[in-house]
């Protein structure tokens, strides 16, 4: 395990009413914070979108300039 702590960076985000209730509620259940949901969630959803990805380009390079 990497010794380092991981450096957090604060968000404000967002929810319908209702799925901010429903996270409440998966929070509540698995005894943890409503952010703790959040980052699972989102790491979960990062890690499949690399995943899917492959080789594919990322987001963050430039689109390559077409000579006509």
């Amino acid at each position: 395990m990497n010794s380092q702590k991981a450096v957090l960076v604060r968000a404000s985000i967002s929810f319908p009413s209702d799925l901010y209730e429903t996270l409440g509620k998966i929070a509540k259940q698995k005894k943890v914070s409503l952010a703790w949901v959040v980052r699972d969630a989102s790491e979960r959803y990062a890690a499949d979108e690399t995943r899917k990805s492959g080789n594919r380009r990322k987001r963050t390079e430039k689109p390559t300039r077409r000579s006509t």
